[in-house]
């Protein structure tokens, strides 16, 4: 019988951005995202990794999780969009993010460049043998699920992942959604 890797993907805590529906910047967790952060039960793992954002890595270690940053577990690039609010974007550019998977316009990344990202760390992964928590963001967690499923590109908005959700994936030759009981 093969070993089983499991990758268990962290969404990072609460932040202004996500309570205000403003695009992120590298910013620290609210009062109640640590709050709430140090309220979880802790998780056992053989390595971690976070994403390289302030947020990612304050969430990690109030989880008492000490890892080494991974930049292709940095959130989506909104490029010019950065710090401003989802409103204010014109409502062409914001139909266009948010249907067209190829969208660059606001200069960032597209959702199909972060699926790639996202596909190449997870094939790495798949390589490494390394049972891994990954302390990320929700677009990361998004596109491995996406990858995971197998799923069209246009289907990145459609699922929805909380703060301090936990995302696990088994990989035994192809990569599993395993949900937790």
């Amino acid at each position: 019988m093969q070993k089983v890797l499991r990758l268990d993907l962290v969404s990072h805590g609460m932040t202004e951005a996500m309570r205000k529906a403003r695009f992120p910047v590298d910013e620290p967790l609210t009062e109640a995202g640590r709050r709430a952060v140090s309220a979880c039960g802790r998780l056992p793992a053989a390595r971690v990794l976070t994403a390289p954002e302030r947020r990612a890595v304050e969430t990690a270690a109030l989880l008492g999780l000490l890892g080494d940053e991974d930049d292709r577990l940095r959130d989506l690039d909104a490029g010019a969009w950065r710090g401003g609010e989802l409103l204010s974007v014109p409502q062409d550019e914001l139909y266009a993010w948010l249907t067209d998977p190829k969208f660059r316009g606001h200069g960032g990344e597209s959702v199909v460049d972060v699926l790639e990202r996202t596909r190449e760390w997870l094939d790495d992964m798949a390589a490494q043998d390394v049972s891994t928590i990954a302390v990320t963001h929700p677009a990361v967690v998004r596109a491995a699920l996406l990858v995971t499923l197998d799923a069209p590109a246009k289907s990145f908005w459609r699922i929805d992942i909380p703060p301090l959700s936990v995302t696990r994936l088994h990989y035994r030759g192809e990569w599993t959604l395993h949900f937790r009981s």
